[in-house]
């Protein structure tokens, strides 16, 4: 009896194993829209304060797009790892950064790269679920290709946000004395 079940997980149709995959990127989704809020949050007032909230929004604008895909290929949501997303990104605050009760200036430099690499995975999953269009599945290619260049887009502007952040920490280094 065990064997069979175990060989029966090993069968996993191709429909689980995209379910799986963009239930991951759901997650994945979720923590990068909560990490997109709070950076844009603790800029209010700064020069990239606008385009933060922006990218905020388009952020909690593209989770919702993929919801809308996975209801096309009737992909059910995986609700535990929404929520355990959702978790880390709020446990994602109390890493040490060298700052007890006050925001570390390097934060923001670790939050842009987090950023970053989020929307780089966001645009391979859009990348994947074009291919999957093209196969005739449910998907609009169009919508899809608008979401592809806006992840790289996207891309750009927190490649453009983390260099001055780089450049603002090193100049604080330099500062202080240090190499």
């Amino acid at each position: 009896m065990a064997v069979a079940a175990s060989t029966a997980a090993r069968k996993r149709s191709g429909h689980d194993l995209l379910g799986i995959y963009l239930n991951d990127h759901l997650g994945g989704a979720t923590g990068g829209a909560e990490l997109a809020r709070r950076v844009a949050g603790t800029c209010r007032g700064s020069a990239a304060g606008t385009t933060l909230q922006q990218l905020a929004a388009e952020i909690a604008q593209d989770r919702v797009a993929l919801l809308e895909m996975m209801a096309a290929l009737e992909i059910p949501v995986r609700t535990y790892k929404v929520y355990a997303a959702w978790i880390g990104a709020k446990a994602g605050r109390l890493k040490p950064n060298g700052y007890l009760l006050a925001r570390s200036p390097l934060s923001s430099l670790i939050e842009l790269e987090l950023l970053r690499l989020g929307v780089e995975g966001k645009a391979a999953g859009w990348r994947t679920l074009r291919a999957l269009a093209d196969s005739g599945r449910r998907l609009d290619p169009g919508r899809l290709d608008e979401l592809i260049s806006r992840a790289r887009r996207q891309a750009d502007l927190l490649e453009d946000l983390r260099v001055v952040a780089a450049d603002r920490l090193i100049a604080m280094n330099r500062t202080a004395g240090q190499p």
